[in-house]
């Protein structure tokens, strides 16, 4: 009986630094919350976005983001825009 081939790594992998989840806190910025489809909950910075919805769903492009600006609860984050 021959051998099943050996499982291969899914190739829809999402970048890491692509989050996708709920806007929690919108408005027309710059700070947003947003929780992931993980649960976890996001205070998120970004200039120059527009305005993003309470209740939609967004996939964002985020980095770390220092302490100097405080967007309410949640781990701290920036928008990166391309």
């Amino acid at each position: 009986m021959p051998k099943p081939p050996k499982p291969t790594d899914p190739t829809d992998k999402r970048a890491p630094d692509l989050v996708s989840g709920h806007i929690t806190r919108g408005g027309s910025g710059p700070c947003y919350g947003l929780v992931s489809e993980d649960g976890i909950e996001y205070a998120v910075h970004g200039t120059g976005v527009g305005t993003l919805t309470e209740g939609s769903f967004v996939t964002l492009r985020l980095i770390s983001r220092s302490f100097e600006v405080d967007c309410g609860p949640g781990v701290r984050a920036s928008i990166v825009t391309r």
